[in-house]
């Protein structure tokens, strides 16, 4: 409906203004449903372009708009807002073109190239490091990275989930070490244990399986142990593949699916590190230094220029990440977005002054970053800081077992990724109104309630005439149901799905209003089906919205 008033005022607006642009027209939603279901300052951004007053150039306006069966009336407001309000027949075409077509509601073409097809893009999230199990701040990339993949689809993009693995460096180095000391039964108090080692429980299920020979699946590959105790090549791999095994297991818990998983041991096995930093010397953005290679950052707006090349021959961490990059563009992924915690921050500009100096003709925001900000988890009024299994965190598969999959994906998604989050366990685990997620669950749960007290088939309800909607509730649940494609398109378009959560909260909030008020199988049959396709319509925009977040929409609460 935004749209079809748009292409009404877009004429009118050149006729007065010829070089006004279809995008400088701005149509809002009055928060009171008695200013209408539209406001645009139409008049009074020409009125400062053109001198004239702006409440004159309303009138004109609304004078030289045409007749559209979709608008009931227009009123001038204010200083010169031009309010709209919408007729019978464009709420009964609002509510059909939901039931028409109820799993595709809401998606729009935005992704699609001048051909109509859809654009690339790489969603690269969670890429934890394999040396121990997901905590909270991976579960929160994992839930914001898969609802910014499934906006994006629903916005048209086609769009490849990936995880990158860092499996090799000094981590994967101290992960080995310590799985070595627990096989040789040491304690982390040992003077001798690692100092960067890892102490939780973990490490001394994984010393015990290695000891026992055991098997593990990855990736198509089984990886047995040798059993020898200082057999640390067997160790290191059989502790990355057994980490990388229990991850799957938890994203699988999360219901977390990606398409591609990527190594960084791949980059130095095929050489692609080296061609790259091939690549960085002949372009001349490096140096020698104290035996050290450098790369010229402050070129590109780093403050100070990096090594590239330890001493010691070793890489810095950004250049496999700079190859990883240019492994993406090179297998034609014009869009990347990386989501990450907000301690990767100072890698943006690294990689970034990576990519360009390879002169690859690489965007310079390229890739897109979204970060997300610190998580702290609450649990009987104390912070819960601690995971007896981890030692030293608490895991994602803690909240899953603690609240369940839906609660954890919903608290994790539900507030702007740069703003810090609170996970309240108590309230999570709440079956009330206090609760966003159960409220919005029960929301949908309610109207299949309805539904199927009533018995009908529900394709009856796709041609039914709902002139008789008039009240108050009726009209603002209408009018919340005609925001939901303009909320996915913002969210695809600001990469943030937490607007879509808002969004959920508020529509459930409307319909409860409207089920508490309300009786639905009432004798008149037109009164009976107008509202009942009002409750099906909503219950396909909740659901839509859920998935989304890749929240389940119960039937029964």
């Amino acid at each position: 409906m935004k749209s079809h008033l748009l292409q009404l005022l877009l004429p009118v607006a050149q006729s007065i203004h010829p070089e006004i642009l279809a995008n400088s027209i701005q149509l809002d939603r009055p928060k009171l449903i008695e200013h209408g279901d539209f406001s645009s300052n139409l008049a009074m951004a020409l009125a400062k372009t053109l001198k004239k007053n702006p409440r004159e150039l309303a009138t004109l306006i609304i004078e030289k708009l045409s007749a559209s069966p979709f608008i009931e009336k227009v009123e001038i407001a204010g200083a010169g807002f031009i309010n709209f309000y919408l007729s019978d027949k464009a709420r009964t075409f609002i509510i059909h073109e939901i039931l028409k077509n109820p799993e595709v509601y809401g998606q729009n073409t935005s992704g699609h190239d001048e051909k109509g097809k859809p654009q690339k893009v790489q969603i690269e999230f969670v890429s934890a490091n394999p040396t121990g199990p997901l905590h909270v701040g991976h579960g929160r990339g994992a839930a914001i990275g898969d609802s910014l993949a499934r906006l994006l689809k629903f916005n048209g993009w086609d769009v490849t989930r990936e995880f990158y693995y860092n499996d090799a460096g000094a981590q994967i180095d101290n992960l080995t070490k310590s799985v070595h000391a627990r096989c040789h039964n040491m304690d982390p108090s040992d003077p001798a244990f690692p100092e960067d080692g890892y102490r939780g429980e973990y490490i001394v299920e994984i010393a015990n399986a290695f000891l026992n020979k055991s098997s593990i699946e990855c990736e198509g590959k089984t990886i047995h142990a040798s059993g020898l105790i200082d057999d640390i090549e067997s160790i290191q791999q059989f502790s990355v593949a057994y980490l990388r095994h229990e991850q799957d297991q938890d994203l699988n818990a999360f219901q977390i699916k990606f398409d591609v998983f990527t190594l960084e041991s791949s980059f130095y096995q095929n050489g692609h590190i080296e061609k790259v930093v091939a690549s960085l010397i002949k372009n001349g953005f490096t140096y020698e230094e104290d035996n050290a290679l450098w790369l010229k950052t402050t070129e590109f707006g780093d403050d100070k220029n990096r090594v590239m090349k330890k001493s010691d021959g070793s890489y810095t961490y950004f250049i496999p990440d700079v190859a990883y990059h240019f492994n993406k563009w090179e297998r034609g992924f014009k869009r990347v977005i990386n989501e990450q915690g907000s301690d990767h921050h100072s890698t943006v500009t690294r990689v970034r002054a990576g990519l360009q100096a390879l002169k690859a003709g690489i965007p310079e925001t390229y890739p897109e970053y979204v970060l997300h900000q610190m998580i702290t988890v609450m649990k009987g009024g104390a912070e819960v800081k601690l995971s007896k299994r981890a030692g030293s965190y608490v895991t994602l598969r803690d909240l899953i077992d603690e609240v369940g999959c839906d609660a954890t994906r919903y608290f994790l998604v539900a507030r702007k990724p740069d703003s810090q989050l609170v996970f309240d366990i108590d309230l999570a685990k709440t079956q009330n109104s206090d609760n966003p997620v159960y409220y919005i669950q029960y929301a949908h749960a309610r109207i299949a309630g309805v539904l199927r007290q009533w018995g009908g088939d529900i394709n009856q309800l796709n041609h039914v005439h709902i002139d008789d909607l008039k009240s108050t509730q009726e009209l603002i649940l209408i009018k919340r149901l005609n925001e939901f494609p303009e909320i996915v398109l913002h969210a695809g378009v600001e990469l943030a799905p937490h607007t879509i959560a808002t969004y959920l909260k508020d529509c459930a909030a409307d319909l409860h209003s409207y089920y508490n008020d309300t009786k639905f199988l009432v004798e008149n049959e037109n009164e009976k089906l107008a509202r009942l396709s009002l409750i099906r319509a909503t219950q396909i925009v909740l659901k839509n919205g859920l998935y989304l977040l890749g929240v389940n929409a119960p039937e029964n609460m």
